[in-house]
């Protein structure tokens, strides 16, 4: 399964697209601690109003502010803390803050002592970490000492300059 993103393939679910995603994980224990995922200039490819409606009405009642939401990540073994949509630079991002007593529910993350790593596809396009890339013939993979307690990673996720994506900043004020 692709990395980009086990949880924002839920979350996001039909027409929202996002232009890059970085999780910072802070480990508490060697297993469990807290996330905090970003996602930056979110838009809707939507092609008429009536699948705007829905795309607002998932981003903006169902994720942003819904118990479905909560309780579908608390399934997945995260616990949401946090969660905001907001404006930076004219576009509109988001956070999410979980924890998590399992590291391979984030991401599928490995501990392997010494070594966390995360397994990612060839087509995927890693942005930035503070973990070592690795590349295969098979796949890439990022790889953390055990002695790092905050694992970084940002991951491509579209062009959202190109096209006819809708920016949805304006109706963040109308929430």
């Amino acid at each position: 399964k692709s990395l980009i993103i086990l949880l924002l393939i839920i979350l996001m679910q039909g027409c929202l697209v996002f232009h890059t995603v970085s999780y910072e994980v802070n480990l508490d224990t060697e297993k469990s601690g807290t996330v905090t995922m970003m996602i930056t200039d979110i838009r809707s490819d939507a092609l008429d109003a009536s699948e705007l409606e829905k795309d607002k009405k998932q981003l903006f009642q169902d994720m942003l502010k819904g118990d479905d939401f909560v309780k579908q990540m608390r399934d997945e073994g995260k616990n949401i803390l946090d969660r905001k949509l907001f404006i930076s630079n004219d576009k509109l991002n988001g956070t999410v803050k979980y924890s998590f007593d399992d590291i391979s529910k984030v991401e599928s993350i490995v501990y392997q002592e010494p070594f966390y790593f995360i397994t990612i596809p060839l087509e995927d396009s890693i942005v930035s970490t503070n973990g070592e890339i690795i590349v295969s013939d098979n796949h890439k993979r990022i790889m953390w000492d055990n002695s790092i307690s905050t694992l970084k990673f940002e991951m491509f996720s579209a062009d959202v300059e190109s096209g006819s994506l809708v920016e949805l900043t304006k109706y963040l004020e109308e929430e």
